[in-house]
């Protein structure tokens, strides 16, 4: 999205990538977790995010319900305002990753259009962005089947959907558009979320996110 104001400029950091990657040991990335409600994308981002913790590198997670509880208050769930949703939570995302922390979102996310906005926004493709320098980004497809989402329904929400009583819910009543090339893909009917982990910190280390001391 282009600035309404034209009087404006983008302000470059005297602290570069480089500098932020020597004393973080990590490169600053987006993992962008999409999939349906149920799936298991809120769980396996903070067991990641402890995991990475633990290991000694800075992660934070963007969750969707918490965003909805601030930011994007003012949203609801319609396709308009579910795309708004995520090229605000794609604006945030690039920041946090530019000041080098590893930035898990988990969003359903469910249209292919917006989740492309947000690989735009956040590796500085895309319209808008300024000066912003490129950052990393990877999908990662949180691929379980509707009916075993639906079968663990942890707020009841299909439930509800299945009633008429929550509009415009993903895999109910509004389309969920499969990501067809992810940079990583977790079946999670079939797959631990320890072991969802692990595959995810080892993408991160062969991708050359993660680094130790003296490496970067």
């Amino acid at each position: 999205m282009n600035p309404k104001s034209e009087n404006i400029v983008w302000h470059a950091a005297s602290v570069t990538a480089d500098d932020r990657r020597r004393v973080m040991n990590q490169q600053g990335c987006v993992l962008w977790m999409s999939g349906l409600s149920g799936s298991g994308k809120s769980t396996i981002a903070r067991a990641l995010e402890n995991a990475l913790l633990q290991l000694g590198h800075a992660a934070y997670v963007l969750d969707g319900d918490n965003i909805r509880h601030g930011l994007n208050a003012d949203l609801d769930f319609s396709p308009a305002a579910r795309s708004e949703n995520i090229r605000r939570v794609a604006e945030v995302a690039a920041l946090f990753a530019e000041a080098g922390l590893i930035t898990i979102t988990a969003f359903i996310s469910p249209y292919a259009a917006d989740r492309q906005r947000a690989r735009d926004i956040i590796t500085g493709t895309g319209s808008g962005t300024g000066g912003r320098a490129s950052g990393r980004f990877f999908e990662v497809f949180v691929n379980t089947p509707l009916a075993v989402c639906e079968s663990r329904d942890p707020k009841a929400l299909y439930a509800k959907a299945r009633a008429g009583e929550i509009p415009d819910f993903t895999g109910i009543s509004s389309p969920f558009e499969a990501p067809a090339s992810p940079d990583l893909e977790l079946p999670t009917a079939t797959m631990t979320v320890e072991t969802a982990v692990r595959r995810v910190i080892g993408h991160l280390e062969k991708t050359g996110i993660l680094t130790t001391k003296g490496e970067a």
